[in-house]
Parts: structure tokens; sequence; C-alpha cells
């Protein structure tokens, strides 16, 4: 029997209204958003649950990657385990945080939002440069479709001077470094799109 995949959740009500807006682009710092999601309170809830129910959201780390000087971005075709975005381009890996990323970082909400995040890089990406440092950029959330009502971005940026040195795994279908302007022109999901406004607000 397939046990049931637990994902992090945060209760709606318990966020600051601006936070899970219908449109939701908010620069920040690592430690103001950590902060006030211990404050709000965190727990790990059953995903088939936390899927149907928008009174929770669950806490995604979505990471950027992108040149140093910002002229050309990663961007893959969607086709992974959530088929409500198959054929859609993203520029954002990620994906949910689970136990596994408490049991192995540590118990803080920052702890786990990391180790997750880490995890889900490496889970994605079959090689990348050690040194590139990542980056907080705020927070993105929307309730325009159905994946967005359920789930708030904690966006991540990587930049590169080295982005041949990136191998993705082969959930990244047709991934490509493609100009920064042009992305526009793809058929890109929602979330992309707001990542990339809050990263030229950041």
């Amino acid at each position: 029997m397939t046990a049931i995949e637990k994902v992090l959740c945060i209760n709606r009500a318990s966020l600051p209204a601006r936070w899970v807006a219908q449109r939701t682009v908010l620069p920040m710092d690592l430690a103001g958003f950590t902060g006030q999601c211990t404050q709000s309170g965190f727990s790990f809830v059953n995903r088939p649950e936390a899927e149907q129910d928008p009174g929770q959201k669950q806490i995604i780390p979505y990471i950027l990657l992108q040149t140093e000087d910002g002229k050309q971005t990663a961007a893959y075709n969607r086709r992974g385990s959530e088929t409500r975005l198959h054929d859609l381009w993203s520029v954002g890996i990620g994906g949910h945080i689970n136990p596994i990323d408490r049991d192995n970082g540590g118990s803080s909400f920052k702890e786990i939002l990391v180790t997750g995040m880490e995890r889900e890089l490496d889970e994605e990406l079959i090689r990348r440069p050690a040194g590139d440092p990542v980056e907080f950029c705020g927070i993105i959330s929307e309730d325009i479709t159905p994946v967005g009502s359920v789930h708030l971005g904690a966006v991540f940026r990587i930049l590169t001077n080295t982005p041949a040195a990136y191998l993705p795994g082969e959930e990244l279908y047709r991934f490509t470094w493609t100009r920064t302007e042009t992305l526009k022109t793809l058929n890109m999901e929602l979330w992309s799109e707001l990542a990339l406004e809050l990263v030229d607000r950041h």
C-alpha cells in the first residue's frame, strides 16, 4: 500500500491578507517570510486533502535560474506529476515540502524550507555548480487558477556565469536557456509570469 504524501501547509486565515490576495507579487527578505510563517503556524497535511482545500496554502519553493546579467532565463515545458500544468512553459523549479525535509534539516520553518528547496534542486538537476549563490526574492500567490488557489510560492533565484554547467533531469522537458525578454512569447504558467514580475521588482 502506497503511503499518502504529506505536504507543508499554512492555514490561509492565519496569513496576512495581502499575502493571499487574488494576485500576489510581494518582494521580501527571507527573515520576514520565515518569521511570519513561524508565527502563523505550519503543519504537514495529507496532500489529497490539501489539494482540495483552499483554506490551506501549500508552501512551494520556486527557483529561477538566470545568468548574472539577467538576460537569459532557464525555461522548460511542463509534463510532470501536476497534469493541470501540462504543455505550459515554466521558469520555476520546485515542488512540495515533505516531512523528510524536517527530518533532514531541522524543525524550524526556515530550516525546513531551505532543506526542501535544496532537495528539489538536487532532484530536478543532474548537475549544477556548487558555487552559484541562491537568493530569496519574495512570494507569489494567486486565486485565479485551481492550482494557484491552494499553493503559495516562495521564490528563490540562482544567478550564474556558467549556464551550460546546469544539466537538467528528465522532468525538465525541453529545458533551454532563453532570452528573458522573449519569455513573454511562450505559453507560460501564471506562476512563471508572477515570478518574473517579482524578480523585476526585486
